[in-house]
């Protein structure tokens, strides 16, 4: 006989769970005891919310889901954050969450919420375990929800009786999910739409990639001779460096690239769904029927046409994409890859210099040359990413974390789930001030768990987002965005990590160095000039542009 709550524990035993984030609560001590005596590590997190996101960034590096236990009522609401991304990255996660007693229910009782209703557009699934003895079952089904066809998140409540009750049943087997795959008609119709394309284009993205089938990737679009585009925050699934690669498809595209999307006559999404940032808003094809013919190839069946109606619709995996179209052969492409990769070079090699004493651009130019292929690079949302989103050279699948969701406060719980799953390897973490300060009190997550991370917090002492926005429709009239910030160095050493500040460019290198040779969690607090507000361009330029055309 067993209680539910070690039922719950053997049960994410049986399905390889080595680690668990939690924020611990009342609602599930059951849980909490049966996972002392297991053999899965549990991090203890700030805040919900981070605990939630770091389960995420564990299930984007494993591809089965990230776990996260939260306490009831406001626990659920915090973890909330992390669910929505989980739901719009295609990252497979299960949620439990801490539940009244079954004999309240409908009372209003102590932090009682009726989760069905409050996740049921952010979660794929959500249940409530009333019986212990059916635990296996529903953790089971979860598991199966989680992974298949477009991943996403599962959301648990766990009754604080059930967990104490007892059940004579066994963990269900380890869960594997079925891999759609490609009909023979589908490839050789492929083969027929790509046999006359004169300039196709490959976008890839979403989730269900391994590292096998980035290598098939790259195999695929070579000898198919595609120009490939990766889709926003997707970029791990191509090497920047290959001669296939023509860039990011996401905010800030390189026009080039937005040219030659428009201009493609076979567009070919691989595990894309092409929502709003990759798509410039819904403006860059025809809804529902796009101009150029169009192929979508989605594991999740429902995706297929959900937005533009496909010429071609192929519910498959990546990998059994790639696998069935091994031998397709080539068409008559006017539109060659080097073409593409120059365009891409010309948008990128260059890193501009902005305003102020610090260049993030010599920074970003500085690790861009020293840090090793697998160095792992994590970010939330704001101006700052647009650095990495367009400047950074990702060599190798597995080596970014970032939300397409565009979660702030995402990179430090992600930088940490990285680094406890890949402790010998470099996890920087880029974090605007505004952002970072989101799930800040994370970092002492880090020091406890001993993630040895480096956190970049680029200071410029504003929302940088919304000052942009808000500068280009009611230009000088500042309105909530200015942010009075403490100084970061100096949190990251009150935590017993290492802190340094950097206001001036040649400060960064050997601040950096030494946050490496500290072998603590570190904080480089990175002062800039707030009129830097994006590579490109400035507060006062786009001020000043904003009222010549008012007063137009």
């Amino acid at each position: 006989m067993r209680t539910g709550g070690q039922l719950i524990v053997d049960c994410l035993e049986a399905q390889g769970v080595d680690r668990v984030f939690c924020v611990p609560g009342e609602s599930y001590l059951a849980v909490l005891d049966a996972l002392h005596d297991s053999s899965i590590q549990t991090i203890v997190a700030r805040q919900e919310g981070g605990a939630a996101m770091a389960a995420e960034a564990d299930g984007k590096m494993t591809n089965r889901p990230g776990v996260c236990f939260v306490t009831r009522g406001p626990g659920a609401t915090n973890a909330a954050a992390g669910i929505h991304i989980a739901k719009q990255d295609s990252t497979p996660m299960i949620v439990f969450v801490g539940q009244i007693g079954t004999h309240m229910h409908g009372r209003e009782a102590f932090q009682e919420v009726d989760y069905r209703q409050t996740f049921a557009d952010l979660a794929k699934w959500v249940e409530e375990i009333r019986q212990p003895e059916r635990i296996p079952e529903i953790i089971g089904h979860a598991y199966h929800v989680a992974m298949s066809g477009r991943p996403g998140p599962v959301v648990i409540a766990l009754p604080e009786d059930m967990l104490r009750d007892l059940a004579d049943v066994m963990p269900g087997p380890r869960v594997e999910v079925a891999e759609p795959a490609p009909t023979r008609a589908a490839i050789a119709e492929l083969q027929n739409m790509i046999s006359t394309a004169k300039q196709p284009f490959l976008v890839v993205g979403g989730s269900r990639w391994t590292a096998s089938a980035v290598g098939k990737l790259q195999s695929f679009a070579e000898r198919l001779n595609l120009p490939v585009g990766c889709s926003f925050r997707r970029q791990q699934l191509f090497d920047h460096l290959h001669p296939n690669y023509a860039g990011d498809v996401g905010l800030g595209i390189n026009p080039a690239v937005k040219a030659r999307i428009a201009a493609s006559d076979l567009l070919i999404l691989l595990g894309a769904r092409f929502s709003e940032n990759p798509s410039q808003g819904f403006s860059l094809l025809d809804i529902p029927a796009p101009k150029q013919a169009l192929v979508q190839i989605h594991s999740g069946a429902e995706e297929l046409g959900r937005i533009y109606t496909p010429d071609l619709a192929i519910n498959a995996t990546p990998d059994a994409f790639l696998d069935a179209s091994a031998d397709l052969a080539p068409g008559p492409s006017a539109s060659t890859v080097e073409t593409a990769h120059t365009a891409y070079r010309e948008w990128t090699d260059d890193l501009p210099q902005t305003p102020g004493d610090v260049q993030i651009g010599d920074i970003l130019g500085h690790l861009r040359a020293t840090l090793p292929p697998d160095a792992i690079i994590t970010n939330g949302a704001g101006n700052y990413a647009i650095w990495i989103n367009r400047f950074w050279r990702f060599r190798q699948f597995g080596t970014q974390l970032a939300p397409t969701s565009g979660s702030m406060g995402y990179g430090l719980p992600a930088a940490i789930a990285a680094k406890l799953r890949h402790p010998d390897r470099d996890i920087v973490c880029f974090a605007g001030d505004g952002c970072f300060q989101m799930t800040s009190q994370e970092f002492g997550t880090a020091i406890q768990h001993g993630a040895n991370i480096i956190i970049l917090v680029v200071d410029n002492g504003i929302y940088g987002t919304i000052r942009m926005h808000q500068e280009r429709d009611y230009p000088g009239r500042v309105s909530a965005t200015q942010l009075m910030n403490p100084d970061f160095a100096g949190l990251a050493r009150a935590y017993g990590g290492h802190g340094e500040t950097v206001e001036k460019t040649a400060d960064f290198v050997p601040a950096f160095e030494r946050a490496r040779q500290s072998k603590l969690p570190a904080i480089l607090h990175i002062k800039t000039d707030p009129e830097a507000i994006t590579p490109s361009t400035t507060i006062s330029a786009l001020r000043n542009a904003s009222i010549r055309s008012q007063n137009q």
